[in-house]
């Protein structure tokens, strides 16, 4: 399917952000080229989720929907994405491509970006709806797919992918669906914080995607265990 990252009105730069952050999220996505199309940044994507009537059993595997039976599908290969390529180089967009980037680590290093102070979010016991515990925020997205009301297959398609890994889906125009979608972010160092944090882009940018420094308004849509939800403090 096709991803809009968005619109060329926004400007290159805040694409640039865009695209790094949605091409990160690589848990559950394999990414094509970026690529222009009339007033719109897309990406081509196969998303790897199953079908929520898909159940299998000792090597069976049956639908549930239509009652078909048959082998159990094997999970094929998926090509590497790597985002992080060594220690200080990367995989960023750039003037809406891809290409690998040398972003040196500030001395010392930290934590993800706050206003003052300790990073709140270190330690939380935030989770997705998957009940997978910490950086929620990093595993969480919102992603907009290509998809007319004519394309009636690729919209069952989409409906029909297991919640909560494809969920609270609703048509946002004519032409695209939103969604949200549980898909971990290739940025993530082994201790599950973000290794783009304090690095600089060559114009003197923050490497790490600027929507990253969006924190969530209380009272909406935060991640269960999130230490923005009544005032609550790391480890509360």
């Amino acid at each position: 399917m096709t991803l809009r990252v968005g619109g060329l009105e926004d400007g290159v730069p805040s694409l640039d952000h865009e695209g790094t952050w949605l091409l990160g999220h690589t848990g559950r996505i394999d990414f094509g080229t970026p690529r222009v199309a009339g007033e719109d940044l897309l990406v081509d994507a196969t998303l790897h989720l199953r079908c929520r009537h898909y159940k299998e059993e000792r090597g069976e595997a049956r639908c549930g929907a239509h009652g078909f039976q048959g082998p159990a599908v094997p999970e094929g290969e998926r090509p590497a994405q790597p985002r992080r390529l060594g220690p200080d180089r990367f995989l960023i967009l750039e003037q809406l491509q891809l290409v690998e980037r040398e972003l040196p680590a500030p001395p010392p290093p930290r934590g993800l970006p706050v206003v003052e102070g300790a990073n709140p979010c270190l330690g939380a016991p935030c989770r997705t709806a998957d009940h997978v515990r910490g950086s929620a925020c990093c595993r969480d997205l919102q992603v907009e797919i290509l998809c007319t009301p004519e394309e009636t297959a690729l919209e069952a398609l989409i409906w029909n992918r297991l919640s909560p890994y494809l969920c609270k889906i609703d048509r946002e125009s004519p032409r695209s669906l939103g969604a949200e979608m549980i898909s971990a972010c290739g940025y993530l160092d082994a201790r599950g914080e973000c290794a783009l944090h304090g690095r600089a882009r060559a114009d003197g940018s923050t490497a790490k995607p600027d929507l990253c420094f969006e924190w969530p308004v209380k009272g909406r849509g935060e991640h269960p265990g999130c230490v923005f939800v009544g005032g609550k403090k790391v480890g509360g």
